[in-house]
């Protein structure tokens, strides 16, 4: 009986409110009398649809729903295509820092003891995950050539064979090759572009090295100096290591630095997964004995990449607004249907409807409309991000950041948080609109009619 009433009770509401003939009122309690059977359709989410996509008579009401679905697609949207350029500039910055330097590097309390564990590579390498060792030598000095100022710079000593095998970027160098200095001559050296260009350096060019050790004389300190041919230019889009960066021969490092044959900075090493680095770092201080110990990339560039994930936090939250927007607009059209179909709520409650029925009619029209603006988010972001990745259509001054467009990495977990957040948003805002109108009593709304 109370089912027979409920039908009935919809049935006249569509007649009044959408003007549909009696041949269609029959239709409609036909169709609703089939939804228990097939399971298809409940009763709330038919009502739902029916108010939320019905234009006649609630044209107004109609077009707020359009802009709370497009307010939520434009904040959807936005998020997915913002968080895909901020992981693709993260990824790269991550990439050209790893490309200077290794995953890893072994050093000690005293150096001197690099002489004596002549073992050591051996021993770093058969630690699992490992897949190259180099030895390194980390200096100061300052670059000159006659007519142009000093510039200071850091001075790493490599082994070339091994080097290659770490450090990715001397295997694309800009000009020359890293294997040139071992070429006979004077001792070579390898410089960054931006270095380059101050110093007016080119391949072949002879510079002038002062190494901070010198010697005290009788007309005072005298700063050991000697020139080196440049025999090659790299450039990694990093500004800090393009204008400050130089690399040579471990020999010609300890030569110039008045450091012992023996004398070592430490080892650098790569690993398999960059992201399980501190894993393998926890393995190497296990096979090592004091006073070596071992730091990582994540650990030296520590604050530079929180700083990079607090920003991503801020945007991901000041982007969230506008969806909030969205949601916002979806309470606004909750409450504006409720006052209007306050008659209708009314019937249906005194037919028979129950009040968590009517609470669920109105949650389930904001959840739709969350859902509807959340694909429509989906594909606009998507879209634009494809475009943006395929064809690099916004460029960037070189001389300003570190690549020339704007690169972009979606994720999978990003496209998902975004979704899930935009749907809570959606269905937080239903709750006050589905509450009043469960609320509403039968006898107060018809009291008049």
């Amino acid at each position: 009986m109370q089912q027979s009433s409920m039908l009935l009770c919809a049935a006249q509401i569509f007649y009044i409110e959408n003007s549909i003939d009696q041949g269609d009122i029959f239709n409609a309690i036909e169709n609703m009398g089939n939804l228990r059977q097939n399971r298809a359709m409940s009763f709330e989410l038919f009502v739902a649809k029916r108010y939320l996509f019905a234009r006649r008579k609630q044209a107004f009401i109609y077009v707020i729903s359009i802009m709370a679905i497009l307010g939520v697609a434009l904040g959807v949207g936005a998020l997915v295509v913002v968080l895909g350029v901020y992981n693709g500039m993260t990824t790269d910055m991550r990439d050209k820092i790893l490309g200077a330097n290794a995953h890893g590097v072994v050093l000690s309390y005293d150096p001197q003891t690099f002489g004596q564990a002549v073992n050591l590579p051996s021993i770093i390498s058969r630690v699992e995950g490992v897949t190259g060792v180099t030895p390194f030598i980390y200096s100061e000095g300052m670059l000159s050539t006659p007519g142009s100022n000093a510039k200071g710079i850091v001075l790493r000593g490599i082994d070339v064979h091994s080097a290659l095998k770490v450090i990715s970027m001397l295997r694309n160098l800009q000009q020359g090759r890293v294997q040139d200095l071992l070429e006979p001559g004077p001792p070579g050296i390898i410089v960054g572009a931006e270095l380059a260009k101050r110093l007016n350096l080119f391949v072949g060019a002879r510079v002038n090295l002062l190494s901070p050790s010198g010697s005290k004389s009788a007309a005072g300190y005298q700063p050991q100096v000697q020139a080196f041919e440049v025999r090659g230019i790299f450039k990694t889009g990093m500004f800090e290591y393009d204008s400050s960066l130089a690399f040579v021969t471990i020999a010609a490092a300890r030569n110039i630095l008045g450091l012992k044959p023996d004398f070592l900075t430490g080892y650098e090493f790569t690993v398999q997964d960059v992201f399980g680095v501190d894993d393998i770092a926890l393995d190497i201080t296990r096979v090592l004995e004091p006073p070596f110990y071992v730091r990582t990339w994540t650990e030296m560039n520590a604050n530079l990449f929180a700083a990079l994930k607090l920003e991503k936090i801020g945007m991901f939250i000041l982007l969230a607004m506008v969806a909030l927007i969205g949601s916002f607009s979806i309470v606004a059209t909750l409450v504006m249907l409720v006052m209007e179909k306050t008659k209708d709520i009314a019937i249906m409650l005194s037919m028979g409807a129950t009040p968590a029925m009517i609470r669920k009619i109105f949650m389930l029209q904001g959840t739709i409309i969350g859902f509807i603006g959340t694909i429509l988010g989906y594909i606009l972001g998507l879209s634009v991000g494809y475009l943006l990745k395929r064809y690099q259509f916004i460029k960037l001054p070189e001389n300003v950041y570190t690549l020339d467009h704007l690169p972009i990495i979606i994720t999978v977990s990003d496209v998902l948080i975004i979704g899930a957040s935009a749907m809570l948003l959606c269905f937080l805002a239903t709750i006050y609109p589905s509450r009043q109108a469960a609320r509403l009593k039968p006898t107060e709304a018809l009291r008049y009619e």
